[in-house]
């Protein structure tokens, strides 16, 4: 879960009232957040937020903002507005479309900045970036002192050849490939834009360099130092609601600390949208009953009491009928989408230590499911032809689940809000948690023979949620002399033992050797495949002995 590094006295001067310094009593009120103090030393503090859904809450603003209503220094919807239009207009390159083609801005002016806050708000940047933003892939923030650059703006692509400037914390001028060649932030992120023949290129209007979305701003224009006030925010990106609300959550935080925010206006060659004004800061309501909240908690609210709570949340809120209820929900609120998200906040300001537990109502009686008694036998048979089970993550990242296996980029199941880098998308198969499983076990004597029987998702539009969860069996086989025939001899034995026929059809697979591959088929029904891995795949892993292996979908064996 995120941590967030904050100065004590800065919290509590944004909050407006003496803070707890006992560790115990301070929990009890970052608890309000979801939080806890994970270290308090002198003024540093450090917070882990238990929920990841939560990036308003990911900078200390954020917990500022939602402790005041928490404390009672203010309750309801903190509203904030556009004051006006800054004069940024920025034109966006059609070439962009196929590259990274979203851009939103703000204007912050006013905005009282120190050291400390300023390291605060590199935190809340490299956060977004790092999770919400999927190491700056979806959305990437630059800020940059607003009163040095020269309106209207221009958002293009370039040779990288063509553009030379001083990257931020730089001493000389480098064009574009040398910066992402030697900066640390280059060597980091230009595998974002090296891909193309044209990278982007954010100008202001005597073409000065604000920066090289999503890589690294400019040493003048992008440097943000204590005494400048006015700043102007920009965000880029490949998914358009990722931009703009990424750019709402900084905006705010810089508002917090200023006076006015302004609006920018982004005109588009492409989309649906031509014209764009951002930031979009609309609130949005969400209808209530406050029987549904008492069948939800089990806690004899009345309405006055819901009404009392959500305002302490930080809505607005107001009765539409007798049990009726309406809240208005803040437009840094990205994480609510329905009825159940505001009951949440209401239990969260209740507290759950005053909900009274109760015994379940219906009587049950329980038993082993079939996938689960299925998944038990085929675990007993893979263990008796000498293979070693292991249990892995579920949640996996796109290097791991394409890049390392020699496959193209696939619609799957993402989190919406990762923590980490390393878990960002739910895994469709079972093959890359085994690889990553032998590259952090080479150490390990060899034969290595190893299998797992485990969950994964796959999108389904005809499903309710549009993704539906299939129980599925891998095994590898790792040794100097592995190949396709031992695998195949393993695939064999599984299937005579629970009883199914099945026969492989030639096939084609960019994880596998070619001639070396085969589909399995169970009653004219692709059930998996088995194969031997190709030597590409085996380098990106890190593994120097050949591997063998196969994949077959359990749900569909049972479904048959």
């Amino acid at each position: 879960m995120p941590v967030i590094d904050v100065i004590f006295t800065d919290l509590q001067r944004l909050i407006g009232v003496p803070l707890p310094k006992g560790r115990d009593a301070l929990n009890d009120l970052l608890a309000y957040v979801k939080g806890e103090a994970e270290r308090l030393e002198g003024d540093a503090l450090s917070i882990e937020i238990k929920d990841g859904n939560r990036p308003d809450l990911w900078s200390v603003e954020g917990i500022a903002r939602e402790l005041r209503g928490v404390i009672g220094v203010e309750d309801g919807l903190r509203e904030y507005a556009v004051t006006g239009y800054s004069g940024v207009r920025i034109d966006v390159d059609p070439r962009l479309e196929t590259v990274r083609p979203y851009i939103g801005a703000s204007v912050v002016k006013q905005v009282r900045l120190t050291d400390d806050v300023i390291r605060e708000l590199m935190h809340l940047q490299d956060k977004l970036d790092q999770t919400y933003g999927r190491r700056r892939r979806r959305a990437s923030i630059g800020l940059y002192n607003y009163r040095l650059i020269k309106p209207p703006l221009t958002y293009k692509v370039t040779r990288p050849e063509d553009v030379r400037f001083v990257p931020l914390g730089g001493t000389e001028e480098l064009d574009l490939r040398e910066i992402v060649a030697t900066h640390p932030k280059g060597i980091e992120y230009g595998h974002l834009v090296t891909k193309h023949e044209r990278w982007p290129l954010l100008l202001d209007a005597v073409e000065k360099v604000l920066s090289i979305p999503p890589i690294i701003n400019s040493n003048d224009l992008g440097r943000i130092t204590e005494g400048v006030m006015d700043i102007l925010v920009e965000v880029t990106g490949t998914t358009p609601q990722t931009v703009l609300n990424t750019l709402t959550i900084v905006t705010l935080s810089l508002a917090d600390r200023g006076e006015a925010i302004y609006s920018t206006e982004i005109h588009y060659p492409y989309g649906e949208n031509r014209q764009v004004s951002t930031p979009e800061l609309a609130t949005h309501v969400v209808r209530l009953d406050v029987n549904q909240v008492h069948r939800v908690l089990g806690a004899n609210l009345t309405a006055d009491a819901v009404l009392t709570l959500l305002k302490r949340a930080r809505y607005d809120a107001r009765r539409v009928g007798e049990d009726a209820l309406e809240a208005t929900v803040p437009c840094y609120r990205i994480d609510v989408i329905h009825p159940a998200d505001v009951i949440e906040d209401i239990a969260i300001m209740l507290g759950y230590n005053n909900l009274e537990p109760r015994w379940p109502q219906q009587i049950t009686i329980g038993a082993i499911s079939a996938v689960e008694a299925f998944s038990d036998v085929t675990r007993e048979i893979m263990i008796g032809l000498g293979f070693q089970g292991i249990l892995s993550f579920s949640l996996i990242n796109e290097e791991r689940l394409f890049t390392q296996m020699n496959v193209k980029d696939t619609p799957v199941v993402e989190i919406a809000n990762p923590t980490s880098s390393r878990f960002t998308l739910i895994r469709n198969w079972l093959m890359p948690s085994l690889m990553d499983f032998l590259s952090n076990n080479t150490h390990v004597e060899y034969p290595q023979r190893v299998f797992e029987v485990g969950d994964c998702v796959v999108l389904d539009d005809a499903s309710e949620t549009g993704a539906r969860t299939v129980r599925k069996l891998a095994g590898l086989i790792a040794h100097s002399n592995a190949s396709f025939s031992e695998a195949k001899a393993v695939v064999d034995a599984f299937f005579l033992n629970i009883g199914f026929l099945y026969r492989l059809n030639e096939a084609a697979h960019p994880s596998f050797i070619d001639g070396r591959v085969g589909n399995i088929v169970v009653h004219d029904r692709d059930v998996g495949v088995v194969g031997e891995v190709h030597p590409r795949v085996l380098e990106m892993w890190g593994l120097e002995n050949p591997v063998t292996g196969f994949e077959v979908d359990l749900s569909s064996l049972m479904d048959i």
